[in-house]
């Protein structure tokens, strides 16, 4: 068995405000570099020391100087670009990382740019742009809702759309929505809560519910959309592995004039009663040579949230596959 070889390098970050950028609040960024890369790292005066497997150090040499790379441009960083990069160094792609920071999709409601993040991301992004309906199926972690949420506010903002809807099916995770007080609505309300959260993070909690109030956005359940044409909307369908065939096939056939749909889910979580399909699983298959429809394949290399949470998606998917 081949012995590792552990060494040693030095980085020297001759700016204190960069240098505390790309440390953290808390050495919080050091902290993800660590567990992501597998190697040591400590910081001390304008100086710091990667440690461990030669070729782990090498990399995250790489992605550190990247990284300082934005910084330089004046753009903010946060932990989802410490995962991103590390993605992309693990894959071989990382010298196209500072492109992905080269387009803006939006502002939030802090006045931060919004950008993609991963190769997956951008290729999500242009499928929206260049495609009237667009799946967009893989892993929580993505940026799927959040993403789908961007560009459909950054077409609002643009008036190509007049309106936004964003739905997904009453299907509970194991969880009896019976038991919850309220209508339907109210009952489905806290399972679309990601999708408030992303609103809220772009447009502000004030905005997102003037603007909920004017009907400017809407979100229901699916089962709100029966009988209805969407013409000039943006609609999104979250969670759309939990929806059967035949609400996949409603869903799709509300489409109007001048409107974009996006579904987003994860075929790996459905929770369908008993021995429903997924519409979802079917529409890989039955949509698959429509023109005008892309469907965008997620991985856990996409993944931005926490690098443990990739390890884990993989850690899963093996184990169903044995």
């Amino acid at each position: 068995m081949a012995e590792i070889q552990q060494t040693t390098k030095e980085l020297i970050v001759s700016d204190p405000n960069e240098l505390a950028q790309l440390v953290g609040v808390q050495n919080e960024y050091i902290t993800i570099l660590e567990s992501g890369l597998e190697v040591t790292i400590n910081v001390f005066g304008n100086s710091v020391k990667v440690s461990g497997d030669a070729q782990a150090v090498g990399t995250a040499i790489n992605v550190i100087k990247n990284i300082l790379g934005l910084i330089e441009k004046g753009i903010n960083i946060n932990s989802s670009d410490f995962v991103s990069a590390i993605n992309m160094a693990e894959n071989g792609t990382l010298e196209y990382f500072k492109d992905l920071y080269n387009q803006v999709l939006v502002k939030d409601a802090k006045g931060k740019a919004v950008r993609v993040k991963t190769f997956g991301q951008r290729q999500y992004v242009q499928a929206i742009k260049h495609h009237d309906v667009v799946f967009g199926i893989g892993p929580a972690g993505t940026g799927k809702t959040y993403l789908a949420v961007v560009m459909a506010v950054a077409a609002l903002k643009r008036g190509t759309v007049d309106k936004i809807v964003l739905t997904r099916p009453a299907v509970e995770a194991g969880e009896s929505l019976g038991f919850l007080p309220g209508d339907l609505k109210e009952k489905v309300d806290p399972y679309l809560r990601p999708v408030y959260d992303a609103l809220h993070s772009i447009l502000g909690a004030e905005h997102t519910e003037r603007l909920m109030d004017r009907g400017i956005i809407e979100i229901a359940p699916l089962a709100y959309m029966r009988g209805r044409t969407l013409d000039n909307v943006f609609v999104i369908l979250d969670e759309a592995q939990n929806t059967t065939n035949a609400q996949m096939k409603m869903f799709l056939t509300r489409l109007g004039f001048g409107s974009k749909m996006i579904v987003n889910g994860d075929i790996s979580q459905i929770d369908l009663p008993g021995k429903s399909r997924s519409g979802l699983v079917s529409a890989q298959k039955i949509l698959k040579n429509i023109d005008q429809i892309e469907f965008v394949a997620f991985t856990s290399k996409d993944v931005v949230r926490h690098p443990v949470v990739a390890k884990i998606i993989n850690a899963y998917e093996a184990n169903e596959n044995n």
